[in-house]
């Protein structure tokens, strides 16, 4: 698992962040197990206590579940994986449009662009 911290935001706030990242992909699959929370503090190289903060706060959010002494796994919940999804998805729009607001670009131009961009990144995958 590699992830990259940013000085601006408290860590467990990314580590939840990359959860969501990983379920709305795919590369986390509903149920599935992942690692405990003393695993992914030395994966990680954070504190224990910073990985037990965002275990309990995705569990709070309904992401993971864990049932008495067994590992923790990914939600089956359809419902949180669709929130996850248009979470981030709004989080990447909302800053998309804060950033060409700046430069006052026509909707309709700025539509056009994402629309053939989007065909264009498309066809390379």
């Amino acid at each position: 698992m590699n992830v990259k911290f940013n000085n601006r935001d408290p860590v467990y706030v990314q580590v939840i962040q990359h959860f969501k990242e990983q379920i709305a992909t795919g590369i986390y699959e509903p149920g599935q197990e992942i690692p405990s929370r003393r695993e992914l503090a030395n994966q990680l190289k954070i504190n224990p206590n910073t990985a037990q903060r965002a275990y309990k706060e995705m569990e709070e959010q309904g992401l993971i579940f864990t049932e008495g002494n067994l590992p923790s796994r990914i939600t089956s919940d359809e419902k949180v994986f669709q929130r996850v999804r248009e979470e981030l998805i709004l989080e990447a729009v909302g800053a998309f449009v804060d950033s060409i607001r700046t430069i006052n670009v026509p909707l309709n131009e700025v539509l056009q662009l994402v629309e053939q961009n989007y065909h264009k990144k498309g066809d390379s995958l």
